[in-house]
């Protein structure tokens, strides 16, 4: 880790959790920004009615995850606190959208209570590449505890 933090925090448990973790591990002067994940956190357990959930805090710096899909969560949260937003489109549409930086993007998975492939929304990291300047996504994803076959395992964490 450097003094900016980690590249990647993945951790699933609950926010009291999460609080002590982050606090921890993230650099001085970074309250304000824990505590909005924090809050985040807390919304997404009222929404998702989970007591426990997948929290990933990413530096993103390269093209990934760059066709649009529908993930197999009940629900999704993803928060872009610096960089290019979340890109999306409804599915029958060519129209692309991108969140404005610092905006949430509350997104319903295939697992979602009576989810329609008909009425979906897909999704998308933005292309990174091909920028006059680097770019650096700081990115959020709050998930189902579940998601993404997370278990109990320790904290994953790349410096």
């Amino acid at each position: 880790m450097d003094r900016t933090g980690p590249r990647l925090f993945l951790k699933r448990g609950s926010t009291e959790i999460l609080e002590t973790e982050l606090i921890a591990l993230m650099p001085a002067g970074a309250q304000a920004l824990i505590h909005d994940m924090l809050a985040l956190a807390h919304r997404y357990q009222a929404l998702s009615d989970t007591r426990e959930i997948r929290f990933r805090l990413e530096k993103i710096d390269h093209d990934s995850c760059c066709r649009f899909h529908v993930d197999t969560v009940p629900l999704r949260l993803l928060c872009t606190y610096t960089g290019p937003g979340v890109q999306w489109k409804h599915n029958d549409s060519e129209t692309v959208h991108e969140t404005p930086e610092g905006w949430l993007t509350l997104l319903k998975g295939r697992l979602y209570p009576g989810w329609s492939a008909d009425t979906s929304v897909l999704h998308r990291s933005p292309p990174l590449s091909g920028h006059a300047k680097p770019l650096t996504r700081l990115l959020l994803t709050l998930d189902h505890p579940d998601a993404c076959g997370m278990n109990r395992r320790a904290p994953m964490m790349d410096t």
